[in-house]
């Protein structure tokens, strides 16, 4: 008995040392998704907006004219998908849901092209990147470290380096897989395609109306220099989404740590209480029963 207490009082310690962590870890979480939730709140009106001209620029161009080869449509061949994924654990199954997401999208879209090898991953956040690495994909860690200093300057680096890889014909599809950040408790895991750039959905646009633009200076020039501009701003967008969700995700996972713990230090003390007082019950007993022989 005695022994079974000592189990017990271990026990209890070690879950609330372990409590002290989640605690200390959930805080940690809710001071970054504030700073994650107020750059991806301010920014992604204007990314949207930005977006939203291009695609209604594209889909309104004749075929073929103004500089418009980002948004040139050809057979699908070589598939390049960016996976935002985060560096770190400890945040429910953020990592796998997107993870999943991603080799689902292979799996329905790009079958034949990942057969013969011609899928690349490239890796924003190391969870993503090992994981595809070990599942035998084609994996392009360049990019992995990008949360370790995250700035738009290098998430530049990759859009334009996907950019690149596109006009050379390396890849014909781009496609990102991330996280969109609806709240702490919420993300929406989503695929979204990159390049080539995607024209306005149908219903996004009145049948048979066509925007009028007016570019100055020279229209070729003008889409030319923004193409890249937008698409860099698209690819942080997304980054900044994955950035805030992780910690929203990780912070609700640490929250529901410490909860399970609590349930499980209420348990743990009612069956140290139970032995405590088996153990008293059975000294009283061997003592009446020890003085009652005496007597007798």
């Amino acid at each position: 008995m005695p022994g079974q207490l000592k189990e017990v009082r271990n026990r209890i310690k070690s879950v609330q040392s372990t409590q002290q962590i989640t605690k200390a870890m959930k805080m940690v979480s809710a001071a970054k998704l504030r700073r994650a939730q107020d750059s991806i709140l301010q920014l992604r009106p204007y990314a949207r907006k930005l977006q939203d001209m291009l695609s209604n620029i594209v889909s309104n161009a004749e075929g073929g004219d103004g500089g418009l080869h980002l948004a040139a449509e050809r057979p699908i061949e070589r598939v390049l998908l960016i996976v935002i994924t985060s560096d770190r654990g400890l945040c429910g199954a953020y990592n796998a849901n997107i993870q999943k997401l991603a080799k689902a999208t292979i799996d329905a879209h790009y079958t034949d092209a990942h057969r013969k090898g011609q899928v690349t991953i490239w890796g924003i956040g190391k969870k993503g990147a090992e994981f595809f690495a070990k599942k035998g994909y084609q994996v392009d860690t360049a990019y992995r470290d990008i949360f370790l200093q995250l700035s738009f300057t290098a998430v530049q680096a990759c859009a334009q380096a996907a950019v690149q890889a596109f006009m050379e014909r390396r890849f014909d599809v781009v496609e990102l897989v991330y996280s969109e950040f609806r709240n702490a408790a919420t993300q929406r895991f989503a695929v979204e395609r990159f390049l080539p750039i995607p024209k306005a959905a149908p219903d996004a646009r009145k049948k048979g109306q066509k925007y009028d633009f007016l570019f100055e200076p020279d229209r070729d020039q003008l889409i030319a220099e923004l193409m890249p501009k937008i698409l860099n701003t698209q690819l942080y967008k997304s980054v900044l989404d994955a950035h805030a969700s992780e910690h929203g995700a990780r912070m609700t996972a640490m929250d529901k740590a410490t909860e399970n713990a609590n349930e499980m230090l209420k348990s743990l003390k009612i069956t140290y209480n139970s032995a405590r007082q088996a153990a008293i019950t059975t000294e009283l007993t061997e003592i009446v029963s020890g003085a009652a022989a005496l007597q007798g």
